[in-house]
């Protein structure tokens, strides 16, 4: 992403304290109309939490009326400020800022367009007389002196361990065990509610571990620290996933988190009157019933895998199955493959299949955003997540809050540009794709890789290396067709070209995380909460109305005491500390009514 400013003037550093210190006098006089008048005609506010109980965004001045008018009297905003903690902002007319509310203390940031309020980014950041333990509050971790009937930090834990979901109950239960699981149950750890987390597979990190072999993540290290421990200074660019595996199981353990390990969550369900989760797991071939207050899926950012029915699957002699199950390579040496897709997994897939010396076939059958890692990394992402950036004082949490702090409305024209740069700067790659065939766009707005993320969730791939192999015809490329059937031995093209296979991959991405929701609860409470994931764009599978936030993600939803939890590890650093304060919250009794509970537009 790249640096965020205004083509507008900039403004004297004075206009900022100015505009605090007018907008603190309103909000304390209660006089919203005034408040209201300091924020431009075209204006955003986003609120992750701090006033709203909810992850929302309010858009021009009417927005910004209805958001006070509703919480004003119970936040009791105070202490706005400049965070000069924070360090220098991007530009003049931008400020990091803190506040307090009436429960909690919050950080944010600024931009003034014209001396008026443009974006506002409000955070809860902690609720207070529930800090967490960390640097002057830490624990001593030994109680000096000499205590009869000592019981030594091992003996603690493995109380623990033995007694939750079994004595005492967890007050929440996350269903999956990945890096959002994991980052979220951190999170809760900190802040004392106790946290069953539950995954089928037997270590923590196993769901990268059963991946392709030559899975490796795309995003740079910068962007993928978990919250609390930062990776290594050494630490690869790209991590190999088996890599990612052993730093989450590292993690899960020194973070002391209750995992629950070959556990299968059979079934869910909410009981209205005791205000409580019935959650019927089966562990080590016992089954048992967790009854937590909150549950949360965190099963990534997508559903259950899609695959599509094609006639003729069931006469096919070859192998087959979705990206998702792909073992790797090694068994298909020499063999003829079909990818069906043409996305991340497809392509690298397609790739790991070729160095073993497989006959690869891609078979594209809508047009695919490509951005080359090395472009994308310098002009997408340099400014924030890079060696460059941490050198010159670019932090995590400042990256976390400069990305959260432009609003989803205006965000696809900060995004534009970076990606006109990258289009000028590969078009000799891009005229070599295309001369291959291969159907490429930048988004229907041109916009990019990451609004296609944050739209759709698909659409994309960032080249390391799969493209080249498409360019030169290595990896076979069938583009703009439709598979009309299989036989036993081969794939039949919309085209009428019959492709010979002994395996068929089908990388054709993944469902709603709702899904996960109807085979787990009820299809009632899936219909309830609704699509998971899109901004409401009105683009390609984004359906409207806009919504001005990822649907479901990370904040209440229709179900009472049901939450959504996952995305990039970015997004499950960043977010799960807002997630993990509204679960916080309610444990402790804390008010949180809740501001613009989003309503259900799509079923899936």
């Amino acid at each position: 992403m790249s640096q965020v400013t205004t083509n507008q003037a900039v403004a004297a550093p004075a206009a900022i304290t100015e505009w605090l210190a007018s907008f603190e006098e309103a909000l304390t006089a209660g006089d919203i109309e005034e408040a209201v008048a300091l924020f431009a005609e075209e204006c955003f506010w986003r609120d992750l939490v701090s006033f709203s109980w909810n992850i929302v965004t309010v858009e021009g001045r009417a927005g910004v009326r209805d958001l006070l008018t509703q919480t004003l009297d119970r936040v009791r905003p105070s202490g706005f400020a400049i965070a000069q903690e924070l360090g220098e902002p991007a530009a003049e007319n931008e400020a990091w800022i803190k506040f307090e509310t009436e429960v909690g203390r919050g950080i944010g940031h600024l931009r003034l367009l014209d001396s008026k309020g443009w974006t506002l980014l409000t955070t809860l950041n902690e609720l207070k007389g529930f800090e967490e333990p960390k640097r002057d509050r830490r624990s001593k971790g030994v109680e000096h002196g000499a205590v009869p009937n000592r019981e030594t930090w091992l003996e603690q834990r493995r109380r623990e361990r033995e007694e939750l979901g079994r004595v005492t109950q967890p007050y929440v239960v996350i269903v999956g065990g990945g890096q959002g699981g994991i980052a979220l149950g951190a999170r809760l750890r900190q802040v004392g509610v106790p946290t069953i987390i539950v995954d089928r597979n037997p270590r923590p990190g196993d769901s990268w571990r059963n991946r392709y072999k030559s899975l490796c993540l795309h995003d740079p290290v910068w962007y993928d620290h978990l919250p609390y421990i930062d990776f290594p200074p050494n630490w690869p660019i790209f991590s190999p996933k088996d890599k990612i595996a052993d730093w989450l199981e590292m993690y899960a353990s020194v973070m002391e988190l209750n995992y629950w390990g070959s556990t299968e969550c059979t079934k869910a369900s909410y009981d209205e009157t005791a205000n409580e989760w019935a959650v019927v797991v089966r562990r080590d071939g016992v089954e048992t019933t967790l009854r937590p207050k909150q549950l949360v899926l965190a099963t990534g950012m997508s559903g259950k895998p899609n695959l599509p029915k094609f006639e003729g699957m069931d006469v096919f002699e070859g192998e087959q199955h979705h990206s998702s199950k792909h073992p790797g390579p090694d068994a298909y040496r020499g063999k003829k493959a079909v990818v069906i897709g043409s996305n991340n997994s497809a392509h690298d897939i397609c790739a790991a299949l070729w160095e073993v010396g497989a006959d690869v076939t891609m078979v594209q059958r809508s047009s695919t955003h490509v951005s080359r890692s090395d472009s994308l990394m310098e002009l997408g992402l340099g400014a924030l997540y890079s060696e460059s950036a941490v050198a010159s004082g670019m932090t995590t949490q400042k990256a976390d809050l400069t990305f959260a702090s432009v609003p989803y409305g205006v965000m696809h024209t900060f995004q534009t540009p970076v990606y006109d740069a990258i289009r000028e700067r590969d078009a000799d790659f891009y005229a070599r794709l295309e001369k291959a065939g291969f159907m490429l766009d930048f988004g229907e707005d041109n916009s990019g890789l990451f609004m296609k993320y944050l739209r759709r969730g698909s659409g994309y791939y960032i080249d390391v290396g799969a493209s080249e192999l498409v360019a030169s015809g290595d990896i076979k490329l069938e583009s703009g067709v439709e598979v009309v059937r299989l036989t036993k031995d081969a794939v039949v093209l919309s085209n009428g070209k019959s492709l010979p296979a002994d395996l068929v991959v089908y990388a054709t991405g993944y469902g709603s995380m709702n899904g996960w929701a109807a085979d787990l609860i009820s299809p009632e409470v899936a219909a309830k909460v609704g699509k998971v994931w899109g901004l409401g764009s009105n683009t390609t599978k984004d359906p409207g109305p806009w919504e001005g936030e990822l649907r479901n993600m990370w904040k209440p939803t229709q179900q009472e005491a049901l939450w959504f939890h996952g995305g990039n590890l970015h997004q499950s650093r960043h977010y799960s500390q807002y997630l993990a304060l509204q679960l916080k919250a309610r444990m402790e009794g804390i008010p949180t009514p809740v501001y613009g509970l989003q309503e259900v537009h799509h079923l899936s």
